[in-house]
């Protein structure tokens, strides 16, 4: 199977439908090589969690977009109830002699068919709408949870600023600690901004049983929410191969190793390049 179509179900209709079990495994694979490049790192730790959530958005997507059988059987029942009324009215209003029905009687047996219908109609209208606000309200609270994972990871990549991969970076007494090489850095940024797709993906789960315009908007602002947090990580990954081509290109032109000092002029064009991302 193609690879780009694997991560989708053909339905009836042509209509196509995310697998939740390929997301999963996706999610799977990337803690583990999260876990390979960083051991007992946090982004690690917060990629199994996302894992985990990932495992129940399928059972809570189906969940969500289940039947409350409840709800709808209180709703056949009034149906038929305001049915069988209406008929019971109409049959009543049959039989009866015209001598033996007065207009002031017609008049009031009619305003009671109609005020009980409006009655019956109302509690229709409120179970089709309650078994729709108990959905929207699961499926609001799984997108909540992803909002905050996200959030999270955008904890995590906020201190992995390309700017301390400079020679001359210095540090203040309350720096974070930093011990990363660019590749390293930039591996680091790229996870997070895989991890911050994986959750516009598992969002998208949550809605693909239940078409509710609520919920949709508020899964559109997750995936909105991860996308502008994935551009941000990419400028600092940008960032962090400019710098890096140009430490590869400035030994390669002196032809000295990594472990002789660079000269006064190679600062100089490290200062340059870092305005230059800056400017841009």
């Amino acid at each position: 199977m193609n690879e780009q179509t694997d991560y989708v179900e053909k339905k009836p209709h042509d209509l196509l439908r995310l697998r939740d079990d390929r997301i999963v495994e996706t999610v799977a694979m990337l803690q583990v090589r999260i876990d390979e490049r960083f051991p007992n790192c946090g982004l690690g730790k917060l990629c199994g969690q996302l894992h985990q959530v990932s495992l129940q958005a399928a059972s809570r997507s189906a969940w969500i977009g289940r039947p409350i059988l409840w709800i709808r059987a209180v709703g056949y029942l009034l149906a038929f109830s305001l049915l069988a009324v209406l008929i019971f009215y109409g049959a009543l209003v049959v039989r009866l002699e015209p001598d033996e029905v007065s207009p002031m009687d017609f008049i009031q047996t009619f305003d009671a068919g109609i005020n009980g219908g409006v009655f019956v109609g109302i509690a229709l209208y409120f179970l089709i709408s309650l078994e729709t606000r108990i959905k929207r309200k699961r499926a609001l609270a799984a997108v909540h949870e992803l909002r905050s994972i996200a959030h999270i990871i955008d904890m995590h990549q906020l201190t992995k600023d390309p700017e301390r991969i400079l020679r001359n970076w210095q540090a203040t007494d309350h720096s974070p600690k930093y011990n990363m090489t660019p590749f390293l850095l930039s591996r680091y940024l790229d996870y997070c901004s895989e991890m911050l797709s994986l959750v516009g993906k598992i969002a998208a789960l949550y809605v693909e049983r239940f078409d509710d315009a609520h919920s949709v908007a508020a899964v559109t602002e997750i995936e909105q929410l991860s996308t502008s947090m994935s551009r941000k990580i990419w400028q600092k990954i940008m960032a962090t191969h400019a710098i890096r081509e140009y430490h590869e290109d400035m030994l390669g032109k002196r032809g000295i190793t990594g472990e002789n000092k660079p000269s006064d002029q190679s600062e100089d064009g490290e200062d340059q390049a870092a305005t230059m991302l800056d400017g841009s």
